[in-house]
């Protein structure tokens, strides 16, 4: 009976050292890529595992889950502390919010608190439904600036894109290529900087293989001819570490903010979701702090980052 436990327990991790396995091998192909998504979710229950065989006198299972906890977290560390810029220290900052609100949201006054708590000089919205859009001018009252994609009907609700700003915006780019985003050069303490507000669709076997793809594609299309400094924000529906992530800096050469705690679904706890909502920037610009901002009632957590320019070499 002992060894059928060991057995148990041991056949309990093996879904982690899969993941581990696809996450390490940095593997290119759609299959793998699923499973790389959920590193940091598989090393919270791998630790959790591994401290019950502990508990349980399970020497075997209990050596093998520390073992593969350090793999995960070798394979998850990228995502938490990406490498990036310096900022300097002339102290001026701009705070930049981003959120899915999920189409079919209705709870306007959730979503109203968060943008309020967040204080943020730039609001980057994606997927606003119908409820939230009727009532634009209350959830977003301090923000007299404003650039909106027109309403796009999907089977998942109809949406729009916003980017709503204390500084003035200019719409830059909009043009119809398989992304849908939404783009403006805002006039900033830091000096001009373009905003782009992103959402990629979901990943094979739930969209086309090729989807996120062409999309990051199209996204570096939009950035190559930007000469001021770049934040993308907005839903990728990849972390930063799997695939489309690195396409994304591959084809824009841009570099994304931590991803600790994750921000998708929102419903479970910070170490069990998946970072799939983030804020990625150019070498101009550092990233002083990110966070997490309040619920809006969306499946997915808003995204709150605090920005400063690159301290010069």
């Amino acid at each position: 009976m002992r060894r059928l436990v060991r057995l148990a327990a041991l056949a309990a991790l093996g879904p982690s050292a899969v993941v581990a396995l696809a996450a390490l091998g940095r593997f290119d192909h759609r299959w793998p890529d699923l499973l790389v998504q959920f590193a940091a979710p598989a090393l919270t229950a791998t630790l959790a595992l591994t401290a019950l065989w502990a508990l349980l006198r399970l020497r075997a299972p209990a050596f093998v889950g520390a073992g593969l906890s350090l793999l995960l977290l070798v394979a998850a560390w990228p995502q938490w502390r990406p490498d990036g810029a310096t900022a300097a220290h002339n102290g001026e900052t701009i705070r930049l919010y981003s959120a899915n609100l999920w189409a079919r949201n209705t709870d306007v006054e959730a979503i109203g608190r968060s943008i309020r708590a967040a204080d943020a000089d730039i609001v980057v919205l994606i997927e606003l439904g119908d409820a939230p859009a009727a009532r634009l001018d209350d959830i977003l009252a301090g923000y007299p600036h404003r650039v909106t994609t027109p309403r796009i009907d999907r089977p998942s609700g109809a949406a729009r894109s916003v980017i709503a700003s204390r500084y003035p915006l200019r719409e830059f780019d909009r043009r119809y290529d398989g992304l849908h985003a939404v783009s403006a050069a805002a006039l900033t303490p830091l000096g001009p900087v373009n905003v782009v507000g992103a959402h990629l669709t979901r990943p094979w076997p739930f969209q086309y293989q090729w989807g996120q793809l062409t999309q990051v594609q199209a996204l570096g299309r939009r950035l190559s001819p930007l000469q001021d400094p770049v934040i993308v924000a907005g839903d990728f529906n990849s972390v930063s570490t799997g695939r489309v992530g690195r396409m994304v800096r591959d084809e824009t050469g841009l570099r994304p903010a931590s991803g600790w705690l994750g921000t998708w679904p929102a419903a479970l706890p910070g170490p069990l979701r998946i970072t799939i909502d983030q804020v990625w920037v150019s070498d101009e610009l550092a990233i002083r702090a990110r966070s997490l901002g309040r619920p809006t009632g969306s499946d997915h957590r808003p995204v709150i980052v605090e920005l400063a320019s690159a301290a010069r070499d």
